[in-house]
């Protein structure tokens, strides 16, 4: 089955000046997939005449669909309305029932039509018109051969709106279109080059009709399987068969599948084997807990936290023995032990987890460099201690020094 290829086409400088955020476009494209028409390119143009009409020219020759947002206010810089009219070879006219929808509109709100608005209803005449039920520029499409340009309004929820109820249903009647399938594989404690490296075979031996994207993002790489065909039923059977000969390869830094991060999965999964958690961060800050705690129903697992930052708070609050941090300092693994098995003592928790380092940019030695971390994970059977070299940014320290706990939980939770 033919893949059929939709581009996506901003109009308007406030966007390129970064002064609004493009949202549509990332909207657009998940509700596509959902219909199985694959968005091949996402482009911004300014209001400039000339650029418009290379994009819709360029647009053309990569995709079947082109939808076209902004650029369709009654003022002089929005030049959507005219750059189509000339590229379609046409005229603007008013369209009557386009005129008597924007009349009403302003009628039903207690405001005159004045004759800048009264342009809302002049449509180039090759277009069908689409009624805009939530605002007064009318959505245009035009029929090109076998291809589709569909300009609509800017304003996220008239875009939507004309989106959901006309411009989905009338391109899944005009084209036949495939099955698209996706399945996410979440891994951590791996980088992608390395990843990369140990299932090249696998991926290598991937069907043509099943592609692989890596994602990688802090502390994680998400592996998206994405399947085109004609049947649902097979791409998700085939795509599963797929995962577990993944597994044989790198079963062990796979947390979880979908949406979910790493911090949902550790809750799930405490909460399944009914283990509470109790944490001493200080390099951290309270970010691990943060992390935890936005996890609804996390009541039902963490207990609580200390964020014993200071020496003398380590010593007097939590209870690290002075000679211990006077022999070996707080950035060690005496250190981190006590503090893990001590927390999980003071909150009488199943599981204590510990974090201290340096997050920089000062406080280094020459032999603990800026991003030198201990993380500890306690229990009753054991403590596992792991020693990071992290970066020389303070933010991106305490993010991947949060992660690593999780990862740490996840590999040494009793099986």
């Amino acid at each position: 089955m033919k893949k059929i290829l939709a581009e996506l086409l901003t109009i308007g400088d406030e966007i390129l000046y970064g002064q609004i955020v493009d949202t549509n476009s990332q909207w657009m494209s998940v509700e596509l997939d959902k219909i199985g028409a694959k968005v091949v390119r996402r482009t911004t143009v300014g209001d400039v005449e000339s650029e418009i009409l290379t994009a819709f020219a360029e647009a053309e020759k990569r995709a079947d669909i082109i939808l076209i947002t902004g650029g369709l206010g009654p003022t002089s810089d929005d030049l959507t309305k005219d750059c189509l009219a000339q590229y379609f070879n046409c005229s603007i006219a008013i369209h009557e029932e386009a005129l008597a929808e924007v009349t009403e509109f302003f009628k039903s709100r207690g405001r005159e039509l004045t004759d800048l608005n009264r342009q809302q209803a002049a449509l180039p005449t090759a277009c069908d018109k689409i009624t805009n039920a939530l605002g007064t520029a009318p959505g245009m499409w035009f029929n090109k051969g076998d291809k589709v340009f569909m300009s609509m309004p800017g304003v996220p929820h008239e875009m939507k709106k004309m989106m959901t109820d006309f411009v989905l249903p009338r391109i899944t009647k005009k084209y036949q279109l495939p099955v698209i399938y996706h399945k996410v594989i979440r891994t951590v404690g791996i980088g992608e080059s390395f990843l990369a490296e140990k299932i090249a075979d696998w991926e290598n031996a991937l069907p043509p009709h099943i592609r692989l994207a890596y994602l990688p993002s802090l502390g994680e790489v998400k592996l998206r399987l994405t399947g085109f065909g004609t049947s649902l039923e097979q791409l998700e059977a085939e795509t599963n068969q797929l995962v577990e000969k993944l597994k044989e390869r790198a079963g062990q830094f796979i947390y979880g599948y979908g949406e979910d991060p790493l911090e949902v999965v550790i809750g799930q999964t405490l909460r399944d084997r009914k283990l509470t958690l109790s944490i001493a961060e200080s390099c951290t800050g309270g970010y691990l807990s943060h992390l935890i705690t936005s996890v609804p129903g996390s009541s039902e697992y963490f207990l609580g936290s200390m964020i014993p930052y200071a020496y003398e708070i380590k010593m007097r609050q939590l209870g690290v023995k002075p000679e211990t941090l006077e022999k070996y300092g707080a950035v060690s693994e005496p250190t981190i032990i006590e503090m893990a098995n001590i927390v999980r003592a003071k909150f009488s928790t199943d599981i204590g987890v510990a974090t201290s380092g340096i997050a920089g940019p000062g406080g280094a030695t020459p032999d603990k460099p800026v991003g030198t971390v201990w993380i500890a994970y306690s229990d009753k059977y054991q403590t596992v201690t792991k020693k990071l070299q992290l970066s020389k940014d303070r933010m991106l320290n305490i993010r991947l020094a949060s992660i690593a706990v999780l990862n740490l939980i996840r590999q040494s939770l009793p099986k």
